[in-house]
């Protein structure tokens, strides 16, 4: 059936492709709006169950709801957008039972949606820091709020002058929200360069590197932090899409042809690892160094893959797949 429904996108994107432009994104749209009110309001019913009851067959319940959810979502990209060259490379070992934090670069609200499509059956339910003000968002607000998503309050420089509490008080927050993963399956994905990059903003803060903006250390330390050595492994994913950043409208348009994604297991050293665990990042300048240090090479790194995924795209085009 999903070959059937996958052919017919694919003739009107190739007869008639502003018509399946259309197709797809009004049909993506329709399934994404539906699937909020049948997902969403199960998942509100158990959330709250959970928050009042502290209920762990509710929580249990809330993840599968938001599992059903995603699934759905990504069925939708295998269904109805034409064909494509993907490339996706990923470790033959994840586990769906374990506890990973994930870090990315970060291009496009797309981003995420990719992330999600790609763990499908190879990594636990994806939670990510987000801003606390999406809380407001009926629905998807406070799933990620059920999901037990760290959600951080973004105060500015003058704001923490005039009241240095605000700091302490979100960090205390964040903790919380990742303790609260501490017996569950998880891949926590943080952005560390806290924004989606752009060429503008890579010159604006003088970053080293040419794919990148400088990454922030301050999210995967306090999940280092909040939980510790039952940590199963850190996961760097790269994304690249070589035709530009898109927007969230092209992904369901099928106008993201190309797309490689790497994904690889990464070692931090045992003793960095121990003294953020141990110590207090934010007030010891000597870890703050070494954790920087070790994220520069990583990032260094990451800059290199990046050119040499852009350049296997221009050298050795493929042909799409549905």
């Amino acid at each position: 059936m999903k070959n059937k429904i996958n052919s017919f996108y694919q003739k009107l994107h190739t007869k008639a492709p502003l018509l399946g432009k259309t197709a797809s994104f009004a049909t993506a749209a329709g399934v994404i709006g539906a699937n909020t009110f049948t997902f969403g309001i199960p998942l509100w019913l158990m959330g709250a169950t959970k928050v009042v009851t502290g209920s762990a067959v509710a929580d249990d319940k809330v993840i599968d709801i938001a599992n059903h959810w995603i699934n759905v979502n990504n069925r939708l990209i295998d269904s109805v957008l034409p064909e494509r060259d993907w490339r996706i490379e990923m470790p033959d070992d994840l586990d769906e039972n374990k506890q990973y934090l994930l870090i990315s670069n970060h291009l496009s609200w797309v981003d995420t949606s990719i992330v999600q499509y790609i763990s499908q059956g190879q990594l636990p339910l994806v939670r990510f820091f987000t801003k606390y003000n999406l809380i407001y968002i009926p629905f998807i607000g406070q799933a990620f709020y059920f999901l037990d998503f760290p959600m951080m309050k973004r105060h500015t420089k003058e704001q923490i002058a005039k009241n240095p509490e605000l700091k302490s008080r979100d960090i205390l927050e964040a903790k919380r929200a990742c303790g609260l993963l501490k017996h569950k399956p998880f891949a926590l994905l943080n952005y560390l360069e806290g924004t989606r990059f752009t060429p503008k903003k890579r010159d604006a803060q003088n970053s080293p590197y040419k794919n990148l903006l400088k990454p922030k250390a301050g999210g995967i330390s306090l999940a280092i932090q909040a939980l510790g050595p039952q940590i199963d492994g850190i996961l760097d994913m790269t994304i690249v899409y070589p035709d530009g950043s898109p927007s969230y409208s092209d992904l369901w348009k099928g106008n993201i042809k190309r797309l490689g994604v790497n994904l690889q297991r990464i070692d931090i050293p045992q003793d960095l690892f121990t003294a953020i665990e141990e110590g207090d990042y934010n007030n010891d300048e000597n870890i703050k160094q070494t954790m920087y240090a070790w994220l520069d090479k990583i990032w260094q790194d990451k800059d290199a893959l990046i050119t040499r995924m852009k350049a296997e795209f221009a050298e050795s085009p493929q042909s799409p797949k549905p």
